[in-house]
């Protein structure tokens, strides 16, 4: 019989290992109660939409909607009636035409430039060095670009120094919306390309060797093999930002309300905190909410229809 020592004690590698090793983690009854929480319940409060909403009418918020009044759509009647909700949508709608044909894009090309002109360690750098105003609050980002373009920053003072006169940016309100572009395509660009190059990375390799060897240059590549390799998430990123298309954001626009104005930088977030949250007719602002989802779901339906007629799947299929 083989006599054995004692058993020697596990090594630190191997509690290690035990310790990472995979287990039953309850991860999708967690996830399901955050979404619960957190996305749908708050959707019942849509109804204060329809009410004239009171907080000060209970003790706590269901006391509240209990007691508040019911008024129909005349929070909605109130809302079409008010000129500065317009003029929110209009600039809202014009921010976003204007980022998609200007900012849309520039992921997509920056992706392909990495992907295909870069050796791997350069790449490996300019995605660090374009991934890193991504996690830059935009209190930092504005205040980066106060300091390169406002009137006692790096340029204008470049200028003076010239002899030339500096020009009006961070205040300018016909420029506002190239300037709102430039700061979410210096903070955001890099972060876009990740869906990209993930997608960029599951096309296969022989379809470039194949129609390399059949005299294909890099453009005619990119053409017949890149672009159309991309186009299924292009249509879907395409469709969620149409979806999401009177969302332009709240903060960046706010830091800069009172620089440019009102008039011009205005979106319906900072509408519904000014004229709703600040002043507390919640349901007036609820009313703007409430709309601005019903647009934006009416985007996605016909975005996806389109993205039917054109052959690809979009977010869901029939």
């Amino acid at each position: 019989m083989k006599v054995t020592g004692p058993a020697r004690p596990p090594s630190r590698r191997d509690r290690i290992r035990r310790t990472m090793s995979p287990g039953p983690v309850p991860v999708p009854p967690v996830v399901s109660l955050v979404l619960l929480v957190f996305s749908y319940l708050p959707i019942l409060g849509n109804v204060i939409a329809f009410q004239d909403y009171n907080p000060y009418l209970g003790d706590n918020p269901l006391q509240a909607f209990a007691n508040s009044n019911w008024i129909g759509f005349g929070q909605f009647q109130l809302l079409f009636e008010d000129s500065a909700f317009w003029d929110a949508l209009r600039n809202t709608l014009a921010i976003t035409a204007f980022q998609l044909v200007f900012f849309f894009p520039l992921p997509i090309f920056l992706a392909i430039m990495l992907h295909n002109l870069l050796s791997s360690r350069w790449r490996g750098f300019v995605q660090t060095v374009v991934y890193l105003p991504h996690f830059f609050s935009w209190v930092l980002v504005v205040s980066f670009f106060v300091a390169m373009l406002g009137g006692a920053g790096l340029l204008a003072q470049t200028m003076r120094d010239a002899g030339m006169q500096p020009w009006n940016v961070m205040t300018n309100p016909d420029t506002f919306i190239i300037l709102v572009t430039a700061e979410a395509v210096w903070k955001d660009v890099g972060w876009g390309t990740i869906v990209f190059l993930a997608a960029l990375s599951t096309i296969d390799t022989s379809l470039y060797e194949a129609a390399a060897a059949d005299g294909a240059g890099r453009w005619r590549r990119l053409w017949h093999i890149t672009l159309p390799g991309l186009r299924p998430v292009i249509v879907l990123l395409l469709i969620l930002r149409l979806g999401d298309a009177l969302s332009v954001g709240f903060e960046q626009f706010l830091l800069q309300r009172d620089a440019v104005g009102r008039q011009a930088a205005e979106v319906l977030d900072t509408f519904v905190y000014h004229f709703s949250i600040a002043t507390g007719n919640y349901g007036y602002g609820a009313a703007a909410g409430l709309f601005k989802a019903a647009i934006g779901l009416g985007l996605i339906l016909a975005a996806n229809r389109v993205a039917h007629l054109l052959g690809e799947r979009g977010i869901y299929s029939k």
